[in-house]
């Protein structure tokens, strides 16, 4: 098991898992958001090839539209 932090959460996922793994795990598939990683963003493109970390920082923030 893998564990990591999401959002200053402790998670734990299986080795071998992807960001989009972790993203579906915590239930936000197909939504316009950022992830970061360690400080770094991760591009959308590459979610399903970057692999998810044992002791790795994420920060996931879902985009919402709208305003006057």
């Amino acid at each position: 098991m893998l564990t990591v932090t999401v959002n200053g959460e402790k998670r734990q996922l299986v080795e071998g898992s992807t960001v989009a793994d972790l993203l579906a795990d915590i239930g936000i598939r197909g939504r316009r958001l950022a992830v970061e990683r360690n400080r770094e963003t991760v591009s959308r493109d590459s979610y399903r090839s970057t692999p998810v970390r044992d002791g790795d920082v994420y920060e996931v923030v879902v985009l919402i539209g709208g305003g006057s």
